[in-house]
């Protein structure tokens, strides 16, 4: 019996950056039986490289760089002919961007903008937009003079009205630039598969949505961090003008609806983002929690480092930018070396994805007078080795969904610190094998750093039930059963369609025979 073929839809992960999110993808494509992968992975720019060595499962990487250059297929092979993509330009001429881009277009905004907007309609209009794509260029059209007077006079209109803020050039011309770049998925083929597997309810929407439209491929998503919370997180802190935090909050918003309204399946890593997810219109019954497994026998207790068993130690391992809130970690670290003068707190994690914020931590380190305290280490691929290291974990993140580096912590019998976000709470059976603050309260985290480490027989006892609960709840082995039951389920149980819309394979075939 053939393989399964599941396209797994990411969006700055995994292959090609590290994280819990490419750990969390880089174990499914590993231990996941009888499945062909491909990975469809929505990238800033465009990769050489990838940062994990993939298995033999993984058969196809489909990459799509959102921020790279203008035209979607400038670097990488979609299958396309150059004949072809000359041939799409010339048929996309002002009259059939008029009649038959402009219309759904227009609807396009006006849902974003319609707080009622219904879902159905939503999933039309980009069904429509992905048939025209299928037969026309991306580029020409969303370039084009039209479709720029059409955008403007729909924001100047709904301005005028009050329903939005009025928006001044800039604002006009930046809102217009996402949605190129935003959309740009919804141009791009996809191969026919059996399943598309999306692990967040964002834009990598899109690319789920061309494998539906064209040969009716179900749909299921694991939500790991709640896409819409982060992306208020991050809209609500950034400098946008008011104009822009709008437009960019109900397009995403927008987005994470349809994303619960097509998936088959909506998988959470902890049941906190339930709330979340109903909050956004995802029905009861499709609802599920599946934790994130690890592997004990891997990260299993060892003896802290002889030569280091007289320095207090804390140790993190996170991508240093802005959701780990290192600069949280950094203030406690300084409040904890008051109490504990000869504290260490060493920091594993990647410290170039993000510069600007990394050159903000080390500037905090410095103002703090913490040089020979905390430590940036860098990224390390051992991390088995490193929780032992320490006395204590600690986490800071200001939004995570079910994190690898508690589950790797506690499976390593070392207790953790950490702030009350996502599945943290769960994993840590709320206080049995470490301790929860509230997020950015650099004070509750580091009274607790504290009362660990001046309390040997509380973190044994607190190690030994983390490693206790890993084995029996968090087991990599129960993760991959769980995910390998979800999948042969939801291709069992989708309905086989005779007749499905011509797809874009077939235009692109029809093209290269021209």
């Amino acid at each position: 019996m053939a393989n399964a073929k599941v396209m797994l839809v990411l969006e700055g992960t995994y292959p090609y950056n590290e994280g819990g999110v490419s750990t969390w993808a880089h174990t499914l494509c590993r231990q996941i039986k009888n499945v062909d992968f491909t990975l469809c992975a929505l990238t800033a720019k465009y990769h050489t490289e990838t940062k994990f060595p993939l298995p033999s499962s993984v058969k196809e990487v489909v990459q799509i760089p959102i921020w790279g250059a203008d035209e979607p297929a400038s670097y990488p092979n979609y299958g396309i002919s150059y004949h072809a993509l000359l041939l799409k330009k010339r048929k996309t001429t002002d009259r059939v961007i008029d009649r038959q881009f402009l219309p759904p277009f227009q609807s396009l905004l006006a849902h974003i903008y319609n707080e009622q907007a219904d879902m159905p309609g939503f999933d039309a209009v980009l069904r429509t937009l992905w048939n025209y794509f299928s037969e026309y260029d991306y580029s020409e059209t969303m370039r084009s003079q039209l479709v720029w007077d059409s955008y403007v006079n729909f924001m100047d209109r709904y301005g005028a009205n009050g329903v939005i803020p009025i928006p001044v050039m800039m604002d006009l011309t930046v809102g217009m630039r996402w949605l190129f770049r935003l959309m740009l998925p919804l141009s791009v083929p996809v191969p026919k598969v059996d399943l598309v597997h999306l692990t967040m309810s964002g834009f990598a929407l899109l690319p789920a949505l061309a494998a539906n439209y064209a040969h009716n491929t179900p749909i299921i998503l694991t939500e790991h961090g709640v896409f819409i919370r982060e992306r208020l997180l991050a809209i609500n802190s950034s400098g946008y003008s008011y104009f822009l935090q709008d437009f960019l909050i109900r397009f995403s918003e927008c987005i994470a609806k349809l994303a619960y309204h097509k998936s088959q399946k909506i998988i959470s890593v902890n049941t906190f983002n339930h709330t979340w997810e109903r909050r956004y219109g995802a029905p009861e019954y499709k609802l599920g929690c599946i934790y994130n497994g690890i592997d004990h026998q891997r990260f299993v207790p060892r003896p802290k480092v002889e030569t280091e068993n007289n320095t207090p130690t804390v140790v993190a391992l996170a991508r240093v930018f802005e959701l780990k809130d290192i600069l949280t970690m950094i203030r406690t670290c300084a409040l904890v070396k008051k109490e504990i003068p000869n504290v260490r707190f060493i920091v594993y994690g990647d410290t170039q994805s993000v510069p600007e914020y990394t050159k903000q931590c080390r500037t905090l380190i410095a103002q703090l007078h913490l040089e020979d305290t905390f430590f940036l280490k860098g990224a390390k691929t051992d991390p088995h080795l490193l929780f032992p290291e320490g006395d204590l974990s600690i986490l800071t993140s200001i939004s995570e969904g079910f994190p690898y580096t508690v589950l790797e912590s506690m499976s390593c019998g070392v207790p953790v610190v950490a702030t009350d976000v996502g599945g943290t709470a769960e994993a840590l059976d709320h206080g049995g094998s470490g301790f929860i603050c509230k997020p950015k309260d650099a004070q509750a985290l580091a009274g607790r750093v504290v009362q660990l480490l001046n309390n040997p027989a509380l973190r044994k006892k607190m190690g030994r039930h983390a490693r206790e609960r890993i084995t029996s709840r968090f087991s990599e082995e129960n993760f991959v059963t769980a995910y390998q039951n979800l999948y042969s389920q939801t291709i069992k149980q989708t309905p086989f369609v005779k007749r499905v819309p011509k797809s874009r394979f077939a235009r692109v075939r029809k093209y290269q025979q021209l």
